[in-house]
């Protein structure tokens, strides 16, 4: 302890001593966290309701089929990242950030955009696929791989939080835009979405037929992938809501909100899949304009004075 105050003798021994657990949390904030823990632990239990429901309906071949519950466990993921982008602004904007808020935010992600949108996945994607005795096997086959993906998710997004709590957010070397932050890797709430849209988009309908469960199968993989890469994903962190804004940018948020509202499945379907697939388009838009390096100079050997 000696040899580090004299080798940083501006530091105090209180500085170098233990941190003291500090009792209570800031409020504001947290409500957003619990309310997004709340959604989460929503999703799952209507992902577990509507498994049942819809599995004994379609075994009676009963003609109420309950759907609704995956609909609105995706919903209820929709709004979770709505709440999981409100609570870190309202920390930064009030001055109420801290190391509590954020594990305690980064632990309720890994549950509602991660646990809930797996579940969801492989019950709604994979569990009521239909068994024809023709096509039996690749069922079951589709079912494991549909588990297997599902799971690939959740760690996928656990690693992404990870990572994202250990690293700082870089800035690219953009002189014109040189406020613009991205993420690097696809953000799990972003993936979560992903699941959620594509849920919603169907009504809540599970897959039946084992083509679509393929595709679906390969929708995860990429969104599994995209949150473990190195690839740019646009974080919407330059727009300060705190500064003057041009008026049209509140005429394009207005228009976005009537839409989602009035058509809400295909508009927020395609603006999951758009934020998926931006990642994928820049990636390749920066590798076809990468410049090579410059040739090196050919080598000319000093002439020798005679």
């Amino acid at each position: 302890m000696e040899h580090q105050l004299e080798r940083h003798p501006r530091r105090r021994k209180e500085d170098l001593a233990p941190r003291r657990f500090r009792k209570g949390m800031y409020i504001l904030p947290s409500i957003f966290t619990a309310a997004n823990v709340l959604l989460g632990y929503y999703a799952v239990l209507q992902v577990i309701h509507g498994a049942i429901q819809y599995g004994i309906a379609h075994a009676t071949q009963s003609p109420v089929q309950e759907a609704w519950h995956f609909d609105n466990a995706a919903k209820a993921i929709g709004f979770a990242v709505l709440f999981d982008g409100l609570d870190g602004r309202i920390a930064r904007m009030t001055g109420t950030s801290s190391d509590f808020g954020r594990e305690l935010d980064s632990l309720a992600d890994v549950i509602t955009f991660g646990i809930a949108p797996a579940i969801l996945a492989w019950a709604w994607g994979f569990h009521q696929i239909s068994s024809e005795i023709s096509r039996r096997e690749l069922v079951i086959i589709l079912t494991r791989l549909g588990a297997i993906a599902s799971f690939l998710f959740l760690l996928a997004g656990a690693s992404r939080l990870a990572r994202f709590n250990i690293t700082v957010n870089p800035q690219p070397s953009n002189p014109g835009r040189p406020g613009r932050k991205y993420f690097v890797g696809m953000p799990i709430p972003a993936g979560a979405g992903v699941i959620a849209a594509v849920v919603h988009f169907a009504g809540g309908d599970p897959l039946l037929w084992w083509g679509s469960a393929v595709t679906w199968l390969t929708i995860l993989v990429i969104a599994s992938y995209l949150m473990v890469s190195t690839w740019r994903f646009y974080s919407f962190k330059d727009i300060d809501f705190r500064a003057r804004q041009p008026f049209r940018l509140i005429v394009i948020f207005g228009l976005l909100f009537a839409a989602i509202w009035f058509f809400s499945r295909p508009v927020l379907f395609v603006l999951a899949l758009t934020y998926m697939f931006s990642g994928v388009f820049w990636r390749l838009h920066w590798t076809f304009r990468r410049r090579p390096n410059p040739p090196a100079p050919p080598y000319r050997q000093a002439s020798q004075v005679s």
